[in-house]
């Protein structure tokens, strides 16, 4: 034990396992790539259910097979899965297909994010029927749990507190708790953990004089708890970290916090290196680490107000680079919101989940400290002008950030530096001088970027939408992308005609996103461009229609079709510019009529960039029409496997002589000009 202790308060000791451990990390994921058991090619399936989700017609489910897998399920009747529970063994057949990866530059990674977790497939299921009951204690109990919550007033909370399942809290109070920087009170984290730890060992220690017995307890009881709620990074990190302090406390061997900080860290990324990539064990550990090697400056404010909200300063400022790296804004309120919401969840509500699950008598009680916090929130989200959108840094700028924020720590006048770092980073969109067109993937329907140099203006043409889905394409995709190249609004959103799969997404974007004037098409306003017209209304943002021109610096934009068809894709603005002296067609959802009329009125030849009309369609896009034109690039917006069966082989042999490049094969494709140069990069779908 002597030998020991004098290894263990070495110095460098934890320091040396420390980087062994970073070293090992990082050279795993540089040049090891996991691989699935699966083939690819089976159809058949024998899993152990670990997590149910159900929607409105689909079930999808998290399980083990030969590893982890996830399955989705449309059911036609709910009796079909309504059997079907946590720990059960069920027969799938079905498909194997790999997660999409992201086709729009800087928003959400699906297959990374699977991966991450080591998971390879997703099944797609033709059939699930159950062959074994659950016969796993763990998973008995799990589900006698959820099955306890569900009867609660407060079962969403509940859930999300015990469980660490935030499924039905309601989606706008959580999109509120996520823009206002606290969503992390939603996470099991070190300090739940550190609650029950000292709750256990309270009790515990009136009962027991033995130490040893009594941590031991609290280890086991904890080591359960983080396999009933599926080890989150976070619970992983703090578990192991509560079993190396209790180490520590039980044989007094000494060890300091930060080595103890060190060890916990080294231990997490040796036995699982892909969790490095885990954000919310990154926020962990940089706010670990952070008040460690604080905790004298903390310890010597003697106000307890201050002290909190210097801890949340502290917190804040170390999470800001990883913050903006990943959602590409910062919200200052959460600084003040923090001091607030934490003591009121953690000493308040989070106790009281835990009596209210053993005691339901507390339920109305804890409704009561629920409602407090929801209108906490929701005060503060409409009074709420904080927020600070930031292009994503690259790495240099990240090192750059986490260098003069520990300098600042140590020294005030390193805040100067931080202010300006702050400031050049916000203002650095200003500094590209460059052209960019960007073809966003948004599935079938079109959406179209164009940023001009130096942020003199950004335009958005249609923002897709898909009406059999209840998936925002604004909020997932197009607003976190606007956000990750610095942008806070757009100065034109243009909607080329009123159909669903053009402007479907407008009235979200809006709603979500600052918009300063919107361009309709010519011709009647149908039903869902007078809805969008109702909400640009009340917000007061101006619009126009059938205009013949849009001046933009130096640039023009010219609206060619102003014409009142017929028809809704007839009337589409067709849209025509040259940026750099290259030449770009914007078409919508014209056809051949237009395409007729056009040619008759201007002179379209050798067109760099052509937008080729109604997603490839065969009303569009005649031989005729593309021979006079003659586009150099040609670019269909389209959605993969769709059953219009878009783009049409007609319309692919009339394109031939110019290079195709298609959203459901390319993803996103960007033009960037300087220079008069072109350079195209896509995001491969």
């Amino acid at each position: 034990m002597k030998k020991l202790k004098t290894i263990l308060v070495y110095r460098y000791t934890f320091k040396v396992i420390f980087i062994i451990s970073i070293i090992f990390c990082l050279s795993f994921n540089s040049l090891i790539t996991l691989e699935s058991k699966y083939k690819g090619n089976e159809t058949e399936f024998i899993l152990k259910v670990n997590k149910i989700d159900i929607y409105d017609n689909k079930i999808s489910i998290s399980a083990t097979g030969l590893e982890k897998i996830k399955l989705t399920y449309y059911y036609h009747d709910k009796k079909e899965i309504e059997n079907i529970q946590i720990g059960d063994i069920i027969k799938v057949t079905g498909t194997l297909e790999k997660p999409l990866s992201t086709t729009i530059p800087n928003t959400f990674d699906y297959q990374k994010y699977l991966y991450y977790n080591k998971i390879f497939y997703i099944i797609k299921a033709k059939t699930i029927t159950k062959i074994k009951n659950n016969t796993s204690l763990i998973y008995k109990i799990k589900t006698d749990i959820n099955n306890k919550l569900s009867n609660y007033k407060t079962s969403p909370y509940l859930k999300t507190f015990i469980l660490g399942n935030t499924d039905e809290v309601d989606k706008n109070i959580l999109n509120i708790y996520y823009d206002l920087g606290i969503s992390h009170i939603f996470s099991i984290s070190g300090m739940h953990i550190s609650i029950i730890a000292f709750f256990l060992l309270f009790i515990l220690n009136k009962i027991s004089y033995n130490r040893f017995f009594n941590y031991i307890v609290v280890i086991f009881f904890l080591i359960f708890y983080s396999i009933l709620i599926d080890f989150p990074a976070s619970v992983f990190r703090s578990l192991i970290m509560y079993i190396l302090f209790s180490i520590n406390n039980v044989f007094n061997l000494k060890v300091k916090p930060l080595d103890i900080a060190l060890l916990t860290f080294s231990v997490c990324i040796s036995i699982n290196p892909l969790i490095i990539h885990n954000i919310g064990f990154q926020f962990s550990y940089i706010n670990v680490f952070t008040l460690i090697l604080l905790k004298d400056k903390i310890q010597s404010i003697k106000n307890n107000f201050l002290k909190s909200l210097y801890t949340s300063y502290i917190c804040f400022i170390v999470s800001l680079p990883i913050c903006i790296y990943n959602f590409y804004e910062i919200n200052f309120i959460g600084i003040i919101l923090n001091v607030i919401v934490v003591p009121l969840v953690n000493i308040i509500i989070f106790p009281l989940c835990i009596l209210t699950f053993i005691l339901p008598i507390f339920d109305n009680i804890l409704i009561f400290f629920i409602n407090i916090l929801e209108n906490i929130c929701l005060i503060v989200n409409k009074i709420n002008f904080t927020k600070l959108i930031m292009s994503k840094p690259n790495m240099i700028v990240i090192v750059l950030y986490y260098i003069i924020i520990y300098m600042m720590f140590y020294n005030k006048k390193y805040i100067i530096y931080f202010l300006l770092l702050i400031l050049f980073h916000k203002n650095i969109i200003y500094l590209n001088n460059f052209v960019t067109i960007t073809f966003l993937d948004v599935n079938q329907g079109d959406s179209i970027f164009i940023s001009y140099p130096n942020n003199k203006a950004n335009i958005l043409i249609d923002t897709g939408g898909n009406i059999n889905s209840n998936y925002n394409i604004s909020t997932n995709k197009i607003i976190p992308y606007l956000k990750s190249i610095g942008l806070d609004h757009l100065d034109y959103l243009i909607i080329s005609h009123g159909d669903f799969d053009h402007m479907g997404e407008a009235i979200n974007l809006v709603n979500n996103f600052k918009v300063e004037k919107v361009i309709f098409n010519c011709g009647e306003f149908n039903e869902l461009e007078n809805e969008l017209i109702k909400i640009l209304y009340k917000k007061k943002i101006p619009y126009y229609s059938c205009i013949k021109e849009l001046n933009i610096d130096d640039n023009k934009l010219y609206f060619l079709n102003n014409r009142d068809y017929d028809n809704e894709n007839d009337n589409s603005s067709v849209i025509y510019t040259e940026l750099n002296n290259h030449k770009f067609l914007f078409m919508g959802d014209a056809g051949v009529a237009v395409e007729e009329d056009l040619l008759e009125k201007y002179n379209l030849q050798d067109i760099d960039v052509l937008k080729v009309g109604h997603h490839g369609s065969n009303t569009s896009s005649s031989k005729y029409f593309i021979d006079k034109i003659n586009p150099k690039y040609s670019i269909i917006s389209v959605g993969k496997n769709n059953w219009y069966g878009h783009p049409n082989k007609e319309v692919l042999d009339n394109l031939e002589k110019s290079k195709i490049y298609r959203t459901d094969e390319d993803g996103s494709i960007m033009f960037k000009i300087k220079n008069n140069k072109f350079k195209i990069e896509t995001c491969g779908s």
